[in-house]
């Protein structure tokens, strides 16, 4: 009981005093005390406590996919797919292939190449569900023939309806990606319902910020710019960024999904604002074999819908890299480049909800946890005094300690600060005490039954330390189910749980054995003062 090593007493002391040091910042970043962090030594951690949403205010935004939008393009791709297998199997057509509300239609010049036809296109479409959750639809796409050569690719509901959850699905990360780029900490970004998003950015005040960033789809595309005698039914007009329409092709030779980076910077020749962009191996060699079979021709750059630039293919492009110009200011620039960066939005998305909180409700909310996180304290503390005298004594500065580790960690890690979260540490202090209740009661049923007081003190820690585990290790594996299953105030309730649960084992365990060894060694008490 009484060998307690120098190096550990010296590491739960340093571990306290880092653990006070790192909070400092945090309670002088209010009011008057404003100008006292502005003066902390440079060497003192700079980050403060991430309050979340509820706490602080911030921009709510939601978003909704346009399954219009989702269809349309589904339709585009099974007009290119069936284009595709007729040229491939050399199979004539009367006319073109006419689009549809939700297909295409077409009419075989011979009827008797249905047979060839009609099994390669039923192969377009996929199957809707998913086979490793254990649901599974019907067909995405159906084909039907007539006698006369009449055949029609039809998008079944199924494939509609699956297409936007993926949509949803896509949407989400890309939307992350981009709120991170921001440097906002924490988002709450998740579904609701079928076809909409929720994102929830604490401390960001600028909710026109935030709609510029989500609500920009990012789709790039790189096309030709069509030739004066192209079929019409290939070519499309599109508006340009500076003025102006182009007529491009339909056909996307490379897309921006091969993008593997995006970075702003500025032209060497005219030191206008840029994105220089790095294709991954697929999607430099399209840029390479596009650029060497086109040379001399012009290459339409287009973000969602719009030419940024069109410049002429000078000479074949192989290294798997380019840049994008188009009289950008620096912001602009910069941007594109996230946007980028993050990936496009596999479809458009409108803004049906958006508001910001004001951080009035905030500071009803940490007024309400401070009073409530006090009152806890006060009472556990007391009681601690008042039942186990010098005892309580200890395991209530090990309970300080406590909590100064769980909001320690939460710096460190970034972790967002949320009402359900302080739920959690006042939950934690009372199962911190109750550790140290188990480890008394454990030493007076020793000393109960005869035992010394140093031979009392030895078998209670090791005998209720199989216990305090056991107990503890239940709860962070709730903890850690309610964090991977949950999602916004629950994930938040389970991270301060689980820290707390962390910071028990030292505090109540090790810290508390620590000051009553030292305080048996030099008081040699005759009895205990429990």
């Amino acid at each position: 009981m009484l060998r307690f090593a120098p190096w550990k007493v010296v590491s739960i002391v340093g571990m306290s005093l880092l653990a006070l040091l790192i909070l400092v910042p945090s309670l002088l970043s209010t009011g008057a005390l404003d100008s006292l962090r502005a003066g902390l030594p440079k060497w003192l951690p700079a980050k403060t406590i991430v309050l979340g949403l509820d706490l602080q205010g911030g921009s709510h935004v939601l978003l909704e996919v346009d399954s219009a939008a989702v269809t349309r393009t589904q339709v585009e791709n099974l007009r290119d797919d069936v284009r595709r297998i007729l040229r491939e199997d050399r199979i004539p057509i009367t006319g073109g292939i006419a689009m549809q509300a939700r297909g295409v239609q077409f009419r075989l010049t011979n009827p008797a190449d249905a047979t060839r036809a009609l099994p390669k296109l039923r192969n377009v479409g996929t199957t809707t569900g998913n086979v490793l959750l254990g649901s599974q639809g019907g067909p995405s796409v159906e084909v039907n023939a007539s006698g006369d050569g009449l055949v029609q690719a039809t998008v079944t509901e199924a494939g509609v309806a699956d297409k936007v959850r993926r949509a949803v699905d896509q949407s989400i990360e890309v939307l992350r990606r981009r709120v991170d780029a921001l440097g906002t900490t924490e988002p709450n970004i998740q579904r609701q319902g079928a076809d909409r998003i929720l994102v929830q950015v604490p401390g960001l005040q600028d909710p026109g910020k935030l709609k510029e960033i989500l609500g920009t789809t990012a789709k790039l595309e790189f096309r030709l710019v069509a030739d004066p005698g192209a079929n019409p039914a290939d070519v499309e007009t599109l508006e340009q960024v500076e003025g102006g329409q182009i007529p491009v092709e339909k056909q996307v030779m490379v897309q921006g999904e091969d993008l593997t980076d995006a970075q702003p910077g500025f032209d060497q020749r005219n030191g206008e604002p840029v994105v220089n962009f790095r294709f991954n191996i697929r999607g430099g060699q399209k840029f390479g074999e596009v650029t060497s079979k086109n040379v001399g021709r012009p290459f339409a750059i287009v973000l969602d819908g719009k030419v940024i630039s069109a410049p002429r293919i000078l000479t074949a492009i192989t290294g798997g890299s380019g840049q994008i110009s188009g009289r950008f200011t620096v912001e602009q620039a910069n941007n594109l480049a996230i946007l980028l960066r993050a990936g496009a939005l596999p479809a458009k998305l409108t803004i049906v909800e958006e508001r910001t909180v004001g951080p009035g409700l905030g500071q009803d909310s940490i007024q309400a946890g401070k009073i409530a996180s006090y009152v806890a304290a006060a009472l556990v503390a007391l009681y601690m005094l008042v039942t186990y005298g010098v005892f309580g004594v200890f395991a209530n500065i090990a309970l300080f300690i406590h909590i100064v580790f769980i909001f320690a960690a939460l710096i460190m890690l970034g972790a967002t600060l949320t009402l359900p979260g302080i739920a959690g540490i006042v939950f934690t202090i009372g199962m911190a005490v109750d550790s140290n209740v188990l480890i008394y009661e454990r030493i007076r049923e020793e000393n109960h039954l005869g035992r010394s007081i140093l031979s009392s003190l030895d078998a209670g820690f090791k005998r209720a330390f199989a216990t305090i585990i056991d107990s503890n290790v239940t709860m962070f594996v709730a903890a850690a189910i309610l964090y991977f299953l949950g999602s916004g105030p629950v994930r938040g309730f389970a991270v301060s749980l689980a820290l707390g649960i962390l910071t028990t084992v030292v505090t109540a365990v090790t810290m508390t054995r620590m000051m009553i060894a030292v305080w048996y060694r030099y008081a040699r008490p005759t009895k205990l003062p429990i």
